[in-house]
């Protein structure tokens, strides 16, 4: 890019509604400087997004920021993380001030909601593509992991699953939303909500936890592996909105799409027998519901219940858009 729109570009990043203690040095050197706090550890998530693949090159840039920001918020809300700190990697096929100034408004409106400041990155010309690197802390040895689950954990989800998907097929028709229900699930699929409270409010009770950005039967599965357990999940327990209800007009298949919807940024975590009671005391400040949907055994594998009756569904993780949509 020329002289001139790095200065364009500067200007926008510089001008940020965060500016935080500790950030010793930020935007404007070779790199950053920050002050950690004593007793914590650095919790580090980085994200990328494609025109074509993550989103629709026409898509409001306002939404692209969020989505961009969102999700990485909640990979550290997953390990019950306070977002402090990020960069962005940004690639543009050229200067667009209008797409630029609609992409600001949409990153700072949360970085803010946050406290998160933006504290570097970097800018070429290329596909349209954006890379965030977010920081956050833990007290010391608080983060919560992937390998924490033992045999007789309850499993439990934050919020409601599938709208995202839902959204989702309303945008890919390419036609615009028939009612307001889809025009509901269409702005739940851009604006998820991070559970950055909730996270951290999790630290003292869950044994693991993930986000669910590729489906709940994609990530449970890494919670799994990573524990050496195995689970069943009931299907007929699965929090759904009224929305998607609406939308697929059965019980059955809202619950399909709600354990392959991704792009959530719901929690999927674990809890032992002797934390159980504890759950809606910690989160009570958070407001956040949640709802048990199964159990953690022995073994290996994932079986999904209907009713008590397991199931056969032909079931598969979130995919994203196509390229060169």
């Amino acid at each position: 890019m020329s002289g001139n729109e790095f200065d364009l570009i500067n200007r926008y990043f510089k001008s940020q509604p965060v500016n935080r203690k500790d950030v010793v040095l930020g935007i404007g050197d070779d790199a950053s400087v920050i002050s950690v706090p004593e007793n914590s550890q650095l919790v580090v998530t980085t994200d990328t997004l494609v025109a074509g693949t993550h989103f629709l090159k026409n898509t409001d840039p306002v939404k692209v920021a969020y989505k961009a920001l969102a999700s990485n918020l909640s990979d550290l809300a997953a390990m019950g993380a306070v977002p402090s700190w990020c960069s962005l990697a940004l690639t543009m096929p050229k200067l667009d001030e209008v797409w630029l100034k609609g992409f600001c408004e949409g990153f700072y409106k949360l970085a803010e909601y946050y406290h998160v400041q933006l504290i570097g990155g970097d800018t070429t010309r290329g596909p349209l593509s954006l890379t965030i690197t977010l920081q956050g802390i833990v007290p010391a040895d608080t983060a919560i992991r992937r390998d924490g689950a033992k045999a007789g954990d309850w499993l439990y989800v934050t919020g409601n699953l599938g709208d995202s998907a839902a959204g989702l097929d309303v945008i890919l028709s390419g036609l615009a939303p028939k009612n307001s229900t889809e025009e509901i699930l269409v702005e739940r699929h851009y604006y998820s909500q991070p559970r950055v409270l909730a996270g951290q409010a999790l630290r003292s009770v869950a044994s693991s936890s993930i986000d669910i950005s590729d489906g709940l039967i994609t990530d449970l599965v890494h919670i799994l592996k990573a524990s050496n357990v195995s689970a069943i999940v009931n299907a007929d327990q699965l929090p759904v909105s009224e929305e998607l209800l609406q939308f697929v007009d059965n019980p059955k298949d809202a619950a399909k799409i709600a354990l392959c919807s991704g792009e959530e940024y719901e929690l999927c975590f674990t809890v032992s027998e002797s934390q159980r009671d504890k759950l809606d005391a910690v989160l009570l400040d958070t407001t956040t519901p949640i709802t048990c949907i199964g159990k953690i055994y022995p073994g290996e594998g994932l079986r999904v219940n209907w009713k008590g009756k397991s199931i056969d569904w032909p079931l598969s993780g979130w995919v994203h858009f196509l390229k060169n949509k």
